[in-house]
Formats: structure tokens, sequence, C-alpha cells
């Protein structure tokens, strides 16, 4: 199997999940920071904007998780 065949298929392995819900946990820091601004600030608008944004994450690594236990043993880049 050549490099590039498996670097196309790196998104669909374990590897590559892993690094999507990490990049997708990596965003709730920026959420989190604009709940607490939002907060301080008393600003109703942006808190409920950080709030949709921060269920869209919840749902993103639910998804993830699930693509996560879906692949099992048959990992494209040990293969």
């Amino acid at each position: 199997m050549s490099a590039l065949t498996k670097a196309k298929g790196f998104k669909k392995s374990k590897s590559g999940t892993y690094l999507s819900m990490a990049a997708t946990a990596f965003g709730a820091i920026g959420v989190a920071k604009r709940v607490k601004k939002a907060r301080l600030e008393k600003d109703t608008l942006v808190l409920i904007d950080a709030t949709v944004s921060a269920a869209a994450i919840v749902t993103g690594l639910a998804i993830l998780y699930r693509e996560l236990k879906r692949l099992g043993d048959d990992d494209v880049l040990l293969g």
C-alpha cells in the first residue's frame, strides 16, 4: 500500500478520529472563554451563541466517538 493511499485513509483511521476529537475538544476552550466573557458583560446574545456552539461541539464529539466505536479493529493504517 502506497503512502498516498495511507494518507487518504487517515481520516477514517483511529488515529485520524482521535485527532479530530482533539481538535474539536480544543474548540471548547474558545467557547468557554466566550461564555465567561458574555456572562461578565451580561451579553445575552453572545451567551446564546456560545451555548449553541457548545452544543455543536458536544454533538461533534458524540459523532466522532460513534465513528471510533464503528472502526473497531479494521484500522486502515494498521492493515
